[in-house]
């Protein structure tokens, strides 16, 4: 199990094809704290790079979502990806 398999499990159980959760309600989610990399924008980023693993993504992707930060630099818009891994 990774950290972010909780927020894969949150993300498979939403109903909604897009929404916000502030990066305080990612880390309940989680039950830990955010690495400070989760400032940047590319961190967040699921189409980004996708040769290179990360988890957070890993776990965006498991779920059919597409995970995008917030020009706040405080939350992470998920839009839920088409069956064909588009938005």
């Amino acid at each position: 199990m990774n950290d972010y398999d909780a927020l894969r499990d949150y993300l498979l159980r939403q109903k909604q094809a897009e929404f916000v959760l502030s990066f305080e309600q990612i880390e309940e989610i989680i039950g830990a704290a955010l690495p400070r990399a989760a400032n940047r924008a590319s961190w967040w980023d699921s189409l980004r790079s996708p040769d290179i693993q990360m988890p957070q993504r890993e776990a965006c992707l498991a779920a059919g979502f597409k995970a995008v930060r917030m020009p706040d630099g405080q939350s992470v818009r998920f839009t839920k990806m088409k069956k064909d891994g588009r938005r």
